[in-house]
């Protein structure tokens, strides 16, 4: 019997394909490697969801903008709760806000995630809202409203590279909460909101903060070496490296760390990052030899969304920010299937006492 589904094919998909074998992330026929840094997160969007979504001739960051201000107008009056949640509990409250009855329920899924990252991160620290500008590109404004500062153009690349980089990855456990909720025709924004809170646990979407945690405990690279030989000899993870389904490099940490060198030269860690990476890499070998333990996502994730001022606990909404264009996408293709998912179980508790 498998236990946790492991290996077990629950659908079949034209959105992604995981080849951790190969250290090959394909999206929607493309290599991850020919996407992000390459192509604008919305126009991502639009090849995710070409044949799901109609959209035409619209364009893709028009259609986003559009919609971050129609989220915004369905938030604004929920701000002053944000102060008593975490930046994750008031993104939930906010994406649970929407009407099934909106007219434009993929666009608005994705844009209203951008604001409602934005707006649970400020609101927990006791920041007023920032209001959207639909005419920039979807990264520039989701970080321009969660910083309330201008944003470069290197800072709007960076982060539009990490948004395509989370985009879809699979059948991961979010994506198939959201695939389970859309089986049951309960529509697309209740799957995403379902996404959110299985992206919500931290075996899931809240590791990249450790990671800066462990940078902070090493303290000046000379104590690298030693911090982490120690680290390994107590039996704890090293954070950042290795992943359940890659046995060789995780091709979006390589992405990743493209994005984050273009950021090298300003007030940030990056080099000392690359550094710890490099010396990381060195006693894994050292201490596991013939294991395969590479630098994941988690660990450029960290690097990359600290260099652009994000706090820690901004980290995974920004990841559902941009997962939420997978999540839904992955909602249509189920519910077209017309059959909700139904998996068995095997009883293995008590049975009643036979009757004398």
């Amino acid at each position: 019997m498998t236990i946790g589904l492991d290996d077990v094919v629950a659908a079949e998909t034209v959105l992604s394909h995981v080849d951790g074998e190969a250290g090959r992330l394909i999206i929607r026929g493309y290599d991850l490697e020919e996407l992000a840094g390459r192509v604008p997160f919305e126009d991502v969007v639009a090849i995710l969801w070409e044949g799901l979504v109609p959209h035409g001739a619209a364009d893709p960051r028009a259609l986003l903008g559009r919609a971050r201000e129609r989220a915004y107008g369905y938030f604004a009056p929920l701000a002053p709760q944000l102060s008593a949640l975490t930046p994750v509990e008031g993104m939930r409250l906010l994406l649970a806000s929407l009407p099934d009855a909106d007219e434009d329920h993929p666009a608005l899924a994705v844009g209203a995630a951008g604001v409602a990252a934005a707006m649970a991160v400020r609101g927990a620290r006791g920041l007023a809202p920032v209001a959207p500008d639909a005419s920039l590109s979807h990264a520039a404004d989701t970080l321009r409203m969660m910083r309330d500062a201008p944003v470069g153009e290197s800072e709007a690349k960076a982060l539009d590279t990490y948004l395509v980089t989370v985009i879809d990855h699979g059948l991961n456990a979010s994506t198939f909460t959201a695939r389970v909720v859309a089986s049951t025709q309960a529509g697309i924004l209740s799957s995403v909101v379902a996404g959110l809170c299985a992206l919500k646990g931290p075996l899931h979407g809240g590791a990249p903060g450790p990671v800066l945690d462990m940078l902070d405990a090493i303290g000046p690279i000379g104590n690298a070496e030693a911090w982490l030989d120690d680290a390994m000899a107590r039996g704890e993870r090293l954070m950042g490296f290795g992943h359940r389904i890659y046995r060789v490099r995780d091709p979006r940490a390589d992405v990743l760390k493209a994005a984050a060198g273009r950021l090298r030269d300003k007030d940030n860690r990056i080099a000392f990052a690359e550094a710890v990476e490099a010396t990381a890499l060195k006693v894994l070998e050292r201490r596991k030899p013939g294991r395969r333990l590479e630098t994941n996502v988690e660990f450029y994730t960290a690097i990359l969304l600290d260099a652009l001022g994000i706090p820690r606990e901004g980290f995974t909404p920004l990841f559902a920010a941009g997962r939420t264009a997978g999540w839904v996408a992955h909602a249509i293709e189920q519910t077209r299937l017309g059959r909700i998912i139904r998996p068995k179980s095997r009883y293995v508790g008590a049975w009643p006492a036979q009757a004398a």
